[in-house]
This record gives structure tokens, sequence and C-alpha cells, in this order.
């Protein structure tokens, strides 16, 4: 259910702490992109004009400088301590492992070097896809590798959750599915009441089951996911009681 209502993946340490991570999404990844594309252009623009004066060694070690900067600018970049290149550093993203880990080095050769598969057929057409259509927004690289690119010091926002009165959840719920929830109630006062429904309705934890099963609209939808949330928090009213 969490992947209809949040795009947040969590993953799990051996210790048992579940960790938060919020995928990067097609815009801001294609801006970073963009960004690293513009200084490798500077860059083989420099070398073509400091070694261009060399005759046939210049132009070797420009070939060189060429497939550096093509095929390990990114790899050096994500094996620092940082784990983005300089675009990835500017649009405030980092690569690290879905289990939520720091990338290792061979997850970061993988997904760089599965490049020219995403490249294909045409313009990264596979990687526009790949990202669009998954909630994870990982492209064939990064399903390869296990990476995922998420934004940095992304945590769920904390604070005061929404106002509202606790409700037992009608079924039971997974540790993934309360994460979602809880979420949604910290955020939803950023939302429009309109948003804040279109996405409680995604949530059939929301809806009573007879509505359901008779498929009529619910009133409210934001309201009751809220109070699953204030519930699952650990507070309840005199009215409140666990769903069989």
């Amino acid at each position: 259910m969490n992947s209809a209502i949040d795009t947040i993946i969590t993953a799990e340490t051996p210790e048992g702490i579940a960790i938060s991570i919020r995928p990067a999404g097609f815009a801001v990844r294609c801006t970073a992109f963009l960004i690293d594309g513009a200084i490798r252009f500077v860059l083989l623009i420099a070398c073509g004009t400091v070694l261009g004066a060399g005759g046939h060694f210049g132009a070797g070690l420009e070939m060189i400088a060429l497939f550096v900067l093509n095929w390990l600018y990114p790899v050096i970049f994500e094996l620092t301590a940082a784990a983005a290149t300089p675009g990835k550093r500017i649009m405030g993203l980092y690569v690290l492992m879905t289990s939520g880990l720091p990338i290792t080095p061979a997850g970061c050769l993988i997904r760089n070097l599965l490049r020219f598969v995403d490249f294909l057929p045409l313009l990264y057409a596979f990687t526009v896809v790949s990202i669009l259509v998954r909630h994870d927004s990982r492209r064939l690289g990064d399903l390869a590798a296990g990476t995922v690119v998420a934004y940095r010091n992304e945590v769920l926002p904390g604070g005061t959750l929404a106002e509202g009165e606790p409700m037992a959840p009608p079924m039971p719920l997974s540790v993934r599915q309360q994460i979602a929830i809880t979420a949604f109630a910290w955020r939803v006062g950023r939302l429009t009441p309109q948003r804040a429904e279109e996405i409680a309705a995604l949530a059939s934890v929301a809806a009573p089951a007879g509505s359901r099963q008779s498929g009529a609209p619910v009133p409210g939808l934001t309201a009751r996911l809220v109070g699953v949330a204030r519930w699952l928090h650990g507070e309840r009213s005199s009215t409140a009681q666990v769903a069989p």
C-alpha cells in the first residue's frame, strides 16, 4: 500500500533499524545529469585546447581524457564520501545501496558500466521509461547494481501529527504500511484538502469494509487515515476499539 500513497522505500539493517529512503524522480535526476554533462563538456574543451598542440601524442592523451570523463567521471565521484557527482551534489542527491548501506565499488561500477544499456534504443529511452514507471525511480543500471539515487539527508518529517480522532485500523498493517500512513499524517497539513482526499483514497485502510465492497465514495477519508496514524502512535479514545 505504501507504494500507492508514498514514494518512500524502507530498508532494514541487520540490527532491525528501519531506514527511510526517498528516491529522486526524473526531473531532478535529469537536471543533475545535465549539470554533469556541462561540467564534462567544459573539461573536455579545456583538455582539447591544452593537448591540441601536442600533435598525435596530444590527440592520444585527448582520447584518454575523453574515456575518463565519459566512464570514470561518475565512478570516481560516487566512490567518494559524498557518493555523488557534482551535479547530484548540487541537486542534493546521492547514491546508495537499496539496503540503505553506502554504495560499494562493485555496485558503483555496475551501475555506471551499464549506462550503454540505459542509452538504448535512443537517447536514454530505457532510462526515462524505467524511472517514470517505477515508484523507486531506478534505471536499469540501478536494478542490476542494487543501487538507488535518493535525496540526501531526507528523513520522514517529524513534529506533530495532524489533529484527528484516533481510529483503529480495520485490518492488520505491515511495518511498511504503518510508515506510509504515519508519513501521510505528518505531511497532510501541507496538502490541499482535495489532494489529501485523493491520496487517502488510494489507501484501502481508510475506508470501512462495507464501502470497499459496495464501491461507494466515502467522505472524510483524510480524517480516517489520520485517525489510524494517531492510533498507531498509541493514542486511544473511549470509542476506539481494535477491529476484529
